[in-house]
Protein backbone atom coordinates (compact mmCIF):
# COMPACT_ATOMS: atom_id res chain seq x y z
CA UNK A 1 0.00 0.00 0.00
CA UNK A 2 0.83 3.38 -1.18
CA UNK A 3 0.50 5.36 1.88
CA UNK A 4 -0.86 9.31 1.00
CA UNK A 5 1.03 12.18 2.35
CA UNK A 6 -2.53 13.61 3.54
CA UNK A 7 -5.18 11.56 5.51
CA UNK A 8 -8.92 13.51 6.04
CA UNK A 9 -11.19 12.99 9.58
CA UNK A 10 -14.16 14.49 9.77
CA UNK A 11 -15.93 15.73 13.19
CA UNK A 12 -18.59 17.94 14.63
CA UNK A 13 -16.95 21.69 14.45
CA UNK A 14 -17.81 21.69 18.20
CA UNK A 15 -16.02 18.83 18.80
CA UNK A 16 -13.09 20.13 17.29
CA UNK A 17 -13.11 23.81 18.72
CA UNK A 18 -12.70 21.85 22.57
CA UNK A 19 -10.04 19.86 20.84
CA UNK A 20 -8.20 23.11 20.36
CA UNK A 21 -8.70 24.15 23.50
CA UNK A 22 -7.39 21.19 25.19
CA UNK A 23 -4.55 20.46 22.87
CA UNK A 24 -6.47 17.11 21.65
CA UNK A 25 -8.87 15.01 19.82
CA UNK A 26 -9.73 11.74 21.73
CA UNK A 27 -12.51 11.32 18.92
CA UNK A 28 -15.54 10.71 18.39
CA UNK A 29 -18.32 8.04 20.22
CA UNK A 30 -17.79 5.87 17.51
CA UNK A 31 -13.68 6.22 17.58
CA UNK A 32 -13.36 5.56 21.18
CA UNK A 33 -15.79 2.44 20.96
CA UNK A 34 -13.45 1.21 17.94
CA UNK A 35 -10.46 1.91 19.95
CA UNK A 36 -8.69 4.37 17.26
CA UNK A 37 -9.40 7.60 15.38
CA UNK A 38 -11.26 6.78 11.83
CA UNK A 39 -9.29 8.45 8.58
CA UNK A 40 -9.91 8.45 4.96
CA UNK A 41 -7.65 9.58 1.94
CA UNK A 42 -8.70 11.67 -0.36
CA UNK A 43 -10.25 9.07 -2.67
CA UNK A 44 -12.35 7.35 0.51
CA UNK A 45 -13.55 10.22 1.99
CA UNK A 46 -16.73 11.21 -0.03
CA UNK A 47 -17.74 7.33 0.81
CA UNK A 48 -16.90 7.45 4.54
CA UNK A 49 -18.98 10.74 4.96
CA UNK A 50 -22.15 9.54 2.95
CA UNK A 51 -21.93 6.51 5.27
CA UNK A 52 -21.37 7.73 8.52
CA UNK A 53 -22.05 11.74 8.54
CA UNK A 54 -25.34 11.26 5.97
CA UNK A 55 -27.30 14.73 6.85
CA UNK A 56 -25.04 16.21 9.80
CA UNK A 57 -24.94 19.75 10.28
CA UNK A 58 -21.99 21.81 11.71
CA UNK A 59 -19.22 19.05 10.82
CA UNK A 60 -15.41 20.13 10.04
CA UNK A 61 -12.67 18.55 7.79
CA UNK A 62 -9.57 18.39 9.11
CA UNK A 63 -6.27 17.48 6.82
CA UNK A 64 -3.78 15.67 8.90
CA UNK A 65 -0.12 14.94 7.72
CA UNK A 66 -0.09 11.43 7.98
CA UNK A 67 4.06 11.41 8.74
CA UNK A 68 3.10 13.69 11.86
CA UNK A 69 1.10 11.02 13.37
CA UNK A 70 4.00 8.68 13.43
CA UNK A 71 4.07 5.03 15.07
CA UNK A 72 0.35 5.91 15.93
CA UNK A 73 -0.89 5.60 12.73
CA UNK A 74 -1.92 2.12 11.42
CA UNK A 75 -3.12 1.07 7.65
CA UNK A 76 -5.94 -1.23 8.36
CA UNK A 77 -8.34 -3.36 6.25
CA UNK A 78 -12.13 -2.29 6.49
CA UNK A 79 -14.71 -2.50 3.91
CA UNK A 80 -13.50 -5.03 1.23
CA UNK A 81 -10.35 -4.89 1.92
CA UNK A 82 -9.60 -1.69 1.67
CA UNK A 83 -6.81 -0.25 3.79
CA UNK A 84 -8.00 2.81 6.29
CA UNK A 85 -5.70 4.90 7.82
CA UNK A 86 -6.45 4.42 12.06
CA UNK A 87 -4.77 6.55 14.80
CA UNK A 88 -4.40 4.74 18.15
CA UNK A 89 -3.99 7.88 20.32
CA UNK A 90 -5.43 11.11 20.31
CA UNK A 91 -4.97 13.71 17.82
CA UNK A 92 -2.62 16.96 18.66
CA UNK A 93 -4.38 20.09 16.53
CA UNK A 94 -0.24 20.52 15.48
CA UNK A 95 -0.58 17.84 13.04
CA UNK A 96 -3.90 19.10 11.17
CA UNK A 97 -2.30 21.36 8.15
CA UNK A 98 -5.42 22.68 7.45
CA UNK A 99 -9.63 22.57 8.36
CA UNK A 100 -12.93 23.08 6.25
CA UNK A 101 -16.62 24.00 7.53
CA UNK A 102 -18.33 20.73 5.67
CA UNK A 103 -21.94 22.28 4.95
CA UNK A 104 -24.22 20.51 3.58
CA UNK A 105 -26.03 21.71 0.26
CA UNK A 106 -29.12 22.24 -1.43
CA UNK A 107 -29.92 18.47 -2.25
CA UNK A 108 -28.49 17.50 1.11
CA UNK A 109 -25.19 16.43 0.27
CA UNK A 110 -22.03 17.46 1.83
CA UNK A 111 -20.12 19.95 -0.12
CA UNK A 112 -16.82 19.24 -0.34
CA UNK A 113 -14.00 21.62 -0.74
CA UNK A 114 -11.12 21.16 -3.44
CA UNK A 115 -8.00 19.33 -1.71
CA UNK A 116 -4.80 19.71 -2.62
CA UNK A 117 -3.66 16.76 -4.53
CA UNK A 118 -3.14 13.85 -2.17
CA UNK A 119 0.68 13.48 -2.85
CA UNK A 120 2.52 10.07 -2.03
CA UNK A 121 4.45 9.80 1.02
Amino acid sequence: MTQTRFIYHVCPQADWDTALQQGRYQGSEDDRRDGFIHFSTADQLRESVAKHRAGQEGLVLLQVESAALGDAMAWEPSRGGALFPHLYGPLLPQAVKRSWPLPLGADGQHVFPDLDVDEEA
